[in-house]
């Protein structure tokens, strides 16, 4: 299943929820008791092995089990989020996430004594600020709450929390909140749960809002990310239309400007008294544990927690909507349309058949919005999904305009698809065949540790009983067609909200002064009392796992003698098959076009409508995709459906058939990409300008066909050459469970000549020199974001070791330098990293680039904090020994399986390797110094000249701080990706 999502939305729903429930099923769950007496709750036929279990002060702990890898998925979940902010005092929940990073009286504290007092002091000035109207007495006040912070900071520890946790070996250490829950995340190797249980305890224990202007500055300059995420506007105002009196459309999860600059510490205590509490939160671990130990040492951490009455807010039912909501929104992106209808939560019937509706619509394969909009290009893209919260939810439709189209043109055409649901306009078998894909789609999810952990976090967030989602696809399937239609003829009329995003002037953002904030004390030699018992502290020991790749990788052939490459699978009953072709766009340029033109061809036998439709009967996923230097053919799915599946790709492959008109639409098609992708500020910096940074005017990305040559092509060439694709050298990689049955599918179903055509010469690129040169894109934005870029030696395999160390020290992650000294120190960047990125091929050069994206009145403090971290590097030993042992236990906890094994192999031999370097590289770090360190930095960082990128407002940022950088060169994006400037639709011919 390949749907496509918006990336606001922040989940998938992964089993979505049903009702509680007092009425139980024996025979699904079971109670339990183990040895030690802790109660527990298993559910017949669970592919996820969950144990629930409820300490005596209320805390859920769920736990599962994947020995997959030595590593375990924690969630630290609270039943708490931007809904139950007061009114006055939104963004409170959020804010109180990133607080929870900060410490206690016991982690992150020199005198606990001395600065509770100024911390007393800090709060008292934020009420005085508050309450205070008169903007020069605010003024002042925040100059005092500046002066006694600066106090304060000198008796505590930045990032103690995250020091820790690093050392653990941990992984995506973060936090995130949402309307109904606030979340704290880490991936733990196995070994290291005593260690994160005892840190988890202390965090959890108590709040300590220490360092908390530094960090409201930072959630401001993550307000202002929001502003110039046009998507994010577009998506808040969808919910103001659908939840008018509902905090779910009249509080975000950030809060509204006024609030987080008159910030309660006073509410963010009560707040965290009243929610934090262990009958309103849960600890989800999943991975490689042991049932009856784990659950000891999680009531040790956490069984002394005091139980407290938790009372959710409730709110008065919505008033229906009897009318369309149409809103607009406005900025620099590509113009799009959102259109939602309201339904009730999670746990509802409306859950059940929205979702069954939802995928009808779009499944990205056979859906009416594939087939009818996206297939037959009657739209650029569009698509939907659901989601589901407590008290209400929504299903929400959205499309984007060809060159030539209207947003209201798109609006009525995604009606006109639910139109066709509510007449009954669809195949019978399509209800089976979204079933059947939401089963395939659970089956990879729970494989995966983090998976099962985030599922089982859905449903205590939503009070759901686990059995319930056991039963939910299978109850799924007792919903009859008509039992459908009815549903929607009641619930989708002229009750939708309607939201056009138009490209323009935004007259809403929010202008900001940079409030000249003192930097803070880092202390980073000092360290609590906690954590100097915490490093006092071992685990059991975790070696390092190599893979023996010739070993791994089996090797087998068809009778016509293509090599297959075959790793088994172990897990279940689903395969990946691919066809690789070792030649790309550097080849050969067409092989792109001709791949994504195969998407919207059918055959002699069947439409392209009903290609889609034929594979996805099978349960199958198929693909074609050309890249720089590999083109790759592939299908997925159920093993015991492979041979139809090859059957029914072999037929499309030798049979496609040309459509002139289909042509013609994909080319608009990619003309209007190109447009939309010059208003995205991210393709713009990352693509657009970084790639002119590395080579300058003669690049793959500048490499493109014009207009009038996409124009010209002879689609029946472009048909021709994906047929010839099979003639050329090619090879096979199998994973699944019956290599026989797979080698059988092949030999019967796919013919290869005797002797295969060897592949067309390869385009090479050459990286330029780089320094001196300020490459500029005018963009409007409230952030201003820049990229500094140095080529640097050659790749060398000897420098692996120094350079994940170096990344782990300096420039990645919480408690990297450049995280501490930007954003906690001088509160200059919600955003700021760096690192020495290794070439991915033999004979490319590594780079050096760094990162920061703050407000255009602070870049020029940013960039001169940024250069001096990479011309003079900060040594500190306690921090460089905790990044030490971080690497070398994600070295020792990392498993490389499944179709890992072979795209790692893949990879390494790219970089002229035939072996796991992981032993070489794990050895090298433990005989590493600080000044061994330092010396790779003075070799490779330090005095490197840096050509800088930056996208931002030409009205807000200063170009004569630019200037000192180097050159300024003001880029036109039609340039950077060398295409034409934008003609109207009217005079395109075709």
């Amino acid at each position: 299943m390949r749907k496509f999502h918006l990336p606001l939305l922040i989940f998938l729903f992964m089993m979505a929820a049903a009702c509680n429930s007092d009425k139980k099923d024996d025979k699904a769950s079971k109670n339990h008791t183990d040895e030690a007496g802790f109660n527990y709750v298993t559910y017949k036929n669970d592919p996820t092995g969950l144990r629930l279990y409820t300490l005596d002060n209320g805390l859920k702990v769920y736990l599962s089990q994947n020995e997959e890898e030595p590593k375990i998925q924690t969630l630290i979940a609270v039943r708490a989020g931007s809904t139950y902010d007061p009114a006055d005092n939104t963004g409170l929940a959020h804010y109180l996430e990133h607080m929870v990073f900060k410490g206690t009286s016991e982690i992150g504290t020199q005198d606990w004594e001395k600065e509770k007092v100024l911390l007393k002091e800090i709060s008292n000035l934020y009420e005085e600020h508050k309450k205070t109207s008169n903007p020069e007495e605010k003024k002042n006040i925040y100059r005092k709450i500046d002066s006694v912070s600066q106090e304060a900071s000198k008796l505590s520890i930045a990032n103690e929390y995250d020091k820790m946790v690093s050392s653990l070996g941990s992984e995506g250490t973060n936090a995130f909140t949402s309307s109904e829950q606030t979340v704290y995340v880490n991936k733990i190797p196995s070994n290291e749960l005593d260690r994160w249980l005892t840190v988890e305890s202390e965090r959890f224990s108590e709040l300590v809002l220490r360092l908390f202007h530094t960090e409201l500055e930072a959630v401001y300059e993550e307000f202002n990310r929001g502003q110039d995420s046009d998507g994010r506007k577009q998506y808040q105002a969808i919910l103001e239309g659908l939840y008018p009196n509902h905090p779910y459309g009249t509080q975000t999860t950030i809060g509204k400007s006024e609030h987080l600059k008159n910030p309660s510490m006073e509410a963010i205590h009560d707040y965290f008294n009243t929610y934090y509490v262990p009958n309103n939160m849960a600890v989800i671990l999943s991975g490689d544990l042991d049932f009856d130990t784990t659950i000891k040492k999680v009531n040790d951490a956490f069984g002394g927690y005091k139980q407290k009455e938790v009372i959710h807010p409730s709110f008065p039912e919505a008033e229906p909507i009897t009318a369309p909501v149409e809103k607009e929104v406005f900025g620099p992106t590509s113009e799009s349309v959102y259109l939602a209808y309201r339904t009730k939560g999670v746990g509802s019937e409306d859950q059940k058949k929205v979702i069954l509706i939802d995928y009808i619509l779009a499944n990205s394969q056979a859906g009416l919005i594939d087939l009818n909009l996206n297939q037959q290009q009657k739209v650029q893209r569009a698509s939907s999904f659901t989601n589901f919260d407590n008290d209400y939810g929504f299903h929400m439709l959205y499309g984007m305009p060809k060159a030539d189209q209207s947003l209201e043109e798109v609006k009525d055409l995604l009606i006109a698809e639910v139109e066709k649901i509510k007449s009954g306009a669809f195949e019978d078998w399509l209800i089976k065949a979204v079933i059947n894909d939401l089963k395939l789609s659970q089956i990879r999810q729970y494989e995966n540790a983090s998976a099962v952990a985030y599922a089982h976090l859905d449903a205590f967030i939503h009070f759901q009983d686990w059995e319930e989602n056991l039963k939910f696809l299978d109850e799924l399937s007792t919903i009859s067609k008509q039992e459908l239609v009815d549903f929607a003829n009641a619930h989708y009329k002229d009750n939708y909200v309607a939201v056009y995003k138009r490209k323009g002037e935004d007259p809403n953002i929010t202008k900001v002064e940079n409030p000249g904030i003192t930097p803070i004390q880092l202390n980073r030699d000092k360290e609590s009392d906690f954590i100097v018992e915490f490093n006092k502290t071992e685990s059991p020991a975790l070696q390092p796992q190599l893979i023996d790749y010739k070993e791994a990788i089996r090797e087998s052939e068809t009778k016509s003698g293509l090599p297959i490459s075959y790793i088994s699978n172990e897990t279940n009953d689903l395969f990946n098959l691919y066809f690789i072709f070792d030649m790309g766009q550097d080849n050969d340029k067409e092989l792109a076009l001709a791949s994504g033109y195969l998407d919207y061809l059918g055959t002699d036998k069947y439409s392209p409508e009903e290609v889609k439709q034929e594979f996805y009967k099978l349960g199958i996923n198929y693909f074609i995709s050309s890249g720089t230097d590999r083109t790759y053919v592939g299908l997925s799915g159920l093993k015991e459906n492979l041979p139809e599946g090859m059957k029914l790709l072999n037929h499309l492959w030798e049979n496609a058939t040309v459509n002139e008109e289909a042509y013609g639409k994909y080319v608009k098609q990619i003309l209007k990409s190109r447009q939309d992708g010059k208003t995205q500020k991210g393709n713009i910096l990352f693509n657009g300008l970084m790639n002119y940074g590395k080579y300058g005017e003669d690049s793959r990305l500048r490499n493109v066909y014009t207009a009038s040559e996409l124009q010209k092509k002879d689609p029946a060439e472009l048909v021709q050459k994906l047929k010839d694709l099979r003639n050329y050298k090619q090879r096979i990689f199998y994973y699944g469970k019956d290599l026989e049955n797979a080698v059988t599918s092949l030999d019967q179903n796919y013919k290869v000549p005797t002797v295969l055509k060897e592949y067309p010469e390869a385009k090479t690129y050459t990286e330029k020199e780089n320094g001196g040169n300020v490459y500029f894109v005018d963009y409007d934005m409230v952030q201003s974001e820049m990229l500094f870029l140095a080529k640097g030696q050659n790749f060398d395999p000897k420098n692996m070791a120094a350079t994940s160390l170096f990344n782990t020290y300096f420039g990645s992650g919480l408690s990297s330098i450049v995280f501490q000294e930007i954003r906690e120190s001088k509160s200059l960047a919600y955003s700021a990293y760096s690192s020495y990125q290794m070439a991915s091929e033999v004979n490319k050069p590594n780079y050096v680039m760094a990162y920061i994206g703050t407000q255009a009145n602070k870049m020029p403090q940013a960039v001169e904090a940024m250069m001096e971290l990479m011309t003079n590097m900060p040594e500190a030993e306690e921090q460089f020994q905790a990044a030490k042992e971080a690497a070398l236990k994600q070295i020792a906890a990392e498993r490389i399986t499944k179709t890992s094994i072979f795209w790692n192999y893949e990879s390494l031999k790219k970089r002229g390797l035939e072996k796991d370097m992981r032993k070489e590289m794990y050895e090298t770090i433990q005989d590493m110094s600080l000044a061994d360190l330092k010396t790779f930095f003075n070799e490779n960082i330090k005095g490197e000249n840096y050509d800088v990128m930056v996208i931002g407002n030409r009205n807000e940022v200063d170009m004569n701080a630019l200037a000192k950088l180097g050159e300024v060169q003001e880029m036109d994006i039609d340039f950077l990706f060398n295409y034409e400037k934008q003609v109207p639709a009217a005079q395109v011919q075709m």
